[in-house]
């Protein structure tokens, strides 16, 4: 990568600006449930607290309050989350920009300080840039570690770039590493798995990862589409109809790349997903009013046997509805073996990286990205304007 990271800039005596990612999940009542995301910052934090910066102020969005003030999504809670983790007192301000939060900053005590949501102000995601400009004046330079929102042209992640000198962070250059591995140079064979709800949502991964990947395995709501386009019954399972001759087209493309696609043989299927009162293991067709909720053993089977092939794996998407603890075996059974093996393995944040959180698998994966939608784009080969924006190295 030819940007400046955070071990090219000096940073003793100055304000040291940096965009995290604190949109965190939080408990009703409203205490942060899960603070991956915040202890993914430490390092970067701690750096330039030990390489003397006389400040560390943090910015953040927290949730969708679409350019006004709303209570519930007060950054406080992250605040005293982030204190607890640091061992460090955190001085949490009540707005983001402005003279009161210059003065602020200045007479602060605490030498870590957290700005208010980002998201109060409209501009922020307009990429204002004039509100840029304030948000730049707070700092003397400017660290981009928030690899979830690198994707988005906003004010706080590619607008204060034009004002300031601007490197990566620690975890922005982990991700970097890592996804660009895949990218670049992936060690073969590259095993692709995919899941999650919608093809819609992959399609330019696929179509990228044809090029890459060796073997494609597809579960989740969205081998449904697939398994519609070679003509099996789906019952009632989640479709996306407008999608079932992009299907066939990516089956094609595959074909002629020689890049195999693997699809459920077997599924678990159910009368209803809330209450259900059926549920039994069918073949590949699903019968009239069933709908499909997890892959089967046969199909559990099938898929590590495939994995035991791989080198690389990378897994964006789950491969049932792995939030209701019935319908989580497959992606559980999956990620169990995947564990296990030595390959580079990299978990594509969002829904994934809950569910390996959840069946407690994070420290046997190779990387879990904190960026879903960021690490699908990087991925399909996009530039994401959070990085491209900073800093290039002389």
């Amino acid at each position: 990568m030819n940007k400046l990271s955070l071990s090219d800039v000096q940073l003793r005596d100055k304000k040291v600006l940096i965009r995290v990612d604190f949109n965190v999940p939080l408990d009703k009542e409203s205490k942060v449930s899960d603070d991956t995301r915040i202890r993914a910052s430490l390092p970067t934090i701690k750096y330039c607290l030990e390489q003397g910066a006389v400040k560390v102020i943090l910015v953040s969005h927290l949730g969708r309050p679409d350019g006004q003030v709303v209570e519930k999504y007060r950054l406080t809670p992250v605040a005293a989350k982030l204190a607890a983790l640091l061992g460090e007192p955190v001085k949490k301000l009540d707005d983001c920009i402005g003279d009161k939060v210059k003065a602020d900053i200045i007479q602060a005590k605490e030498k870590v300080i957290l700005l208010e949501n980002l998201r109060f102000y409209k501009e922020e995601e307009s990429n204002d840039k004039g509100f840029a400009q304030k948000l730049a004046s707070l700092g003397d330079i400017f660290i981009n570690d928030a690899f979830g929102t690198a994707h988005r042209a906003h004010a706080s992640t590619e607008g204060v770039t034009h004002f300031l000198k601007s490197a990566a962070g620690f975890l922005l250059v982990k991700e970097i590493e890592y996804l660009g591995q895949v990218v670049e140079n992936p060690k073969k064979p590259l095993i692709l798995i995919l899941g999650g709800a919608k093809v819609s949502d992959k399609i330019l991964l696929i179509e990228s990862m044809l090029k890459k990947a060796d073997e494609i395995i597809i579960g989740g709501g969205m081998c449904y589409t697939f398994l519609k386009a070679l003509d099996k019954n789906i019952g009632n399972s989640k479709l996306e109809k407008d999608r079932v001759e992009t299907a066939k087209g990516i089956l094609e493309k595959a074909k002629k790349a020689n890049v195999r696609i693997h699809l459920p043989v077997d599924n678990v299927v159910v009368d209803k997903i809330e209450g259900f009162t059926k549920i039994e293991t069918v073949g590949e067709d699903i019968p009239d009013g069933l709908i499909g909720v997890d892959i089967g053993l046969k199909t559990i089977e099938s898929f590590c046997q495939t994995l035991k092939r791989a080198k690389t794996i990378v897994w964006n998407g789950p491969l049932g509805i792995f939030e209701i603890d019935t319908f989580s075996k497959g992606s559980y059974k999956v990620a169990e073996f995947v564990a296990k093996l030595s390959a580079v393995k990299i978990i594509g944040g969002g829904d994934t990286a809950a569910m390996v959180a959840k069946f407690k698998l994070e420290d046997k994966m190779t990387h879990i990205s904190t960026g879903g939608g960021a690490s699908l784009e990087y991925l399909e080969g996009k530039a994401l304007p959070g990085i491209a924006a900073l800093t290039n190295k002389e």
